[in-house]
């Protein structure tokens, strides 16, 4: 509820790391690793902000933010075929009125 996000590992109770107030205090209402590139991963806030974490490139911080304009986007999904080379990957927003939008992720952080 605060913005902080916790990475574990199943054999500890403690957190690898942690990234307090890492949405500027927003709630985080999706977390979802990208899965055709493990050290990804996509968090969306209260306030319809989109995070990118790239753990290669930057442990400490999103490595980008992306608002999205006009409606409030409720929930978040990736997809993408982890099994096939091309690394495609996509994210599915849904927002407020119950409109999908569908948008391709960039290259560098949907590549294996």
């Amino acid at each position: 509820s605060d913005g902080s996000i916790r990475l574990h590992q199943m054999t500890s109770e403690y957190p690898v790391m942690q990234w307090n107030y890492s949405t500027n205090g927003q709630p985080v209402i999706a977390l979802q690793w990208a899965l055709t590139r493990p050290a990804v991963f996509f968090a969306l806030d209260a306030s319809s902000n989109i995070y990118i974490w790239d753990l290669l490139e930057n442990d400490l911080f999103p490595v980008a933010k992306e608002t999205v304009p006009s409606q409030k986007v409720v929930a978040m999904a990736l997809l993408g075929e982890p099994e096939k080379a091309n690394g495609l990957l996509g994210i599915v927003l849904a927002k407020e009125p119950g409109q999908i939008d569908i948008q391709y992720v960039k290259k560098k952080w949907a590549s294996p």
